[in-house]
């Protein structure tokens, strides 16, 4: 369980107790069960509709559409949405600051019990969103309760980490004069959420930046834009002012690009590829003119992850921590385990026992809550197909290796195992983001520890052995961002596992962590002398607790 500290003053309009994670569903209980059914048939009778663009609270429709499919019968619509260009960013950046001149001073005791109310809300249709997320990108039931877990998660962590920073006190009080430190909003900001998690990253970065008083202009992922609509329409209903949240779907290269590029875009928050967060991050740092700020990138831009199995380690718990890191939601975590890196001395055991257990996998509708179904898009499809025609060139095909034909069409690819395989090879090295396994022989820890460190990316990792010994020098010389002791590398939660990684996964932003609302404010030192207030002010100020 974890735990926020609350010392400091609390609003008494909001009785707070202590942060818990939201508990996972057991859809192995018949009623569970039955109320997915129920919500999925629900949401099937709703799928095609017509989503607005929203800006300043007006709605808008355009002439280009863009079409959000169903991976696993890519004829069927889940949403169409408009198609945000160029011509949208001004109008969006006018609604986002006229937004901020209010939102910035409306009080952080409101700001957070709007999260509170619609991370409530959420919690009370959970199984609705949980359909959402099955139907427009893929995930099991399990995945899908998971993601909607974590947006609660975000929505209550933050709503009490923004008061617990409105609480904050100087390490000093000068003698004569009165100082306090303050986290002030920066101003608008650009939200790009991934397609991946397009619920808990979506909603956590906007989530972020509004309960600390900035306003954003939102642009969801153009394969998982009905789930933002959702939620903005949840924003609007528990009763967030217009301007606050603008949400603006779009291609990344046109408007997405000139949002971040735009001089009044005082922040961007981005979660996916290195190529697309390198060029936000290189866009971003060229001062525009009328630009009297530096703009902050808070980015997290995926990973090439390594789970290091050992002698002695507990081989089934690292099998099945192997397994579920690299297959849970077909690959497509920037946290997944997409390399295996095993001891020479336990490597054919490994191995053989690794071929047996991922031939079990199932693989078909996630909306029959199927363990692994289809990747994201065709592109996305035809890039893991890539990798795999690299893969048989680069090492020993266990498992898969092809794509899975349906009478649908749907995007899948069987879970995939390639052994033998090079520390340097492609499929050892790039980032494919689907259901494809690396397993590398090492011949010491050294040489373990030198592998798992030869990628551009430090996101995630994993090590399973019963040596302290090699979990302390693990500690020190794993270098990534979340590592994991005898677990899976994947299913970081908020509060505990502060989320982000090194090197080219990012600015380690730590998302879920106590240090994540510092990156959407900025401190303000105010010292008062004392004794040229009036005592009335003075009292005041007392009371106030400046």
């Amino acid at each position: 369980m974890a735990t926020v500290n609350l010392t400091h003053s609390v609003p008494s309009s909001l009785p707070l107790t202590p942060f818990v994670n939201e508990p996972f569903v057991d859809f192995a209980q018949p009623e569970n069960k039955r109320r997915m059914q129920a919500a999925i048939a629900d949401v099937q009778s709703k799928l095609g509709r017509e989503y607005d663009m929203i800006i300043g609270g007006k709605r808008l429709k355009t002439t280009g559409k863009i079409f959000s499919m169903n991976p696993a019968h890519p004829a069927e619509v889940i949403g169409v949405h408009q198609r945000a260009g160029t011509e949208h960013v001004e109008p969006a950046m006018q609604a986002a600051q006229a937004a901020f001149t209010t939102w910035s001073r409306t009080p952080v005791a409101d700001r957070a019990d709007l999260l509170f109310r619609a991370a409530a809300l959420i919690r009370e249709r959970s199984f609705e969103f949980c359909a959402w997320l099955t139907l427009e990108v893929g995930k099991n039931w399990g995945e899908a309760d998971a993601d909607v877990g974590e947006t609660i998660d975000f929505l209550e962590f933050y709503g009490r980490e923004a008061l617990r920073l409105h609480g904050t006190t100087t390490p000093i009080q000068l003698p004569g004069e009165r100082n306090q430190l303050r986290y002030v909003p920066l101003g608008v900001g650009a939200v790009i959420p991934p397609w991946n998690f397009p619920f808990a990253i979506m909603a956590g970065m906007t989530a972020a930046s509004i309960v600390c008083g900035n306003t954003v202009i939102l642009k969801p992922s153009v394969d998982a834009p009905t789930i933002a609509a959702k939620f903005m329409e949840l924003l609007e209903e528990v009763g967030l002012p217009d301007g606050v949240v603008n949400l603006c779907p779009g291609e990344g290269p046109d408007f997405g690009s000139a949002v971040v590029a735009h001089p009044q875009t005082r922040f961007i928050a981005f979660t996916g590829s290195k190529a697309v967060g390198l060029d936000i991050h290189e866009r971003a740092a060229k001062t525009q003119p009328g630009q009297i700020f530096i703009k902050r990138t808070i980015l997290e831009m995926g990973g090439k992850d390594s789970i290091i199995v050992e002698a002695d380690a507990d081989l089934d718990a690292a099998l099945d921590g192997v397994v579920a890191s690299a297959f849970g939601f077909n690959g497509q975590k920037c946290s997944a385990c997409s390399r295996a890196i095993v001891s020479a001395d336990i490597y054919d055991v490994f191995c053989d026992r690794l071929q047996e257990r991922v031939s079990k996998i199932k693989t078909g509708d996630p909306a029959e809550n199927v363990y692994t179904g289809p990747v994201i898009s065709e592109k996305s499809y035809r890039k893991v197909l890539d990798y795999l025609d690299i893969g048989k060139k680069e090492g020993t095909v266990l498992n898969g290796g092809h794509a899975i034909e349906t009478p649908e069409g749907g995007y899948y690819i069987a879970p995939t195992v390639i052994a033998d395989v090079a520390p340097t090879a492609r499929i050892a090295l790039e980032e494919i983001f689907g259901p494809v396994l690396a397993v590398i022989k090492s011949h010491s820890f050294d040489d373990a520890l030198s592998i798992a460190n030869n990628t551009e990316y430090g996101l995630t990792g994993a090590i399973y052995t019963g040596s302290r010994e090699k979990l302390d020098r693990a500690r020190e010389e794993f270098n990534v961002g979340n590592l994991y002791f005898n677990r899976k590398c994947t299913g970081a939660m908020v509060g505990a596992h502060p989320f982000g990684g090194f090197n080219m996964s990012g600015t380690d932003s730590k998302a879920g962590g106590p240090d994540y609302l510092l990156l959407f404010t900025q401190a303000k030192s105010v010292a008062e002398k004392l004794g040229h207030a009036s005592p009335a002010a003075e009292k005041q100020a007392e009371q106030m607790g400046m």
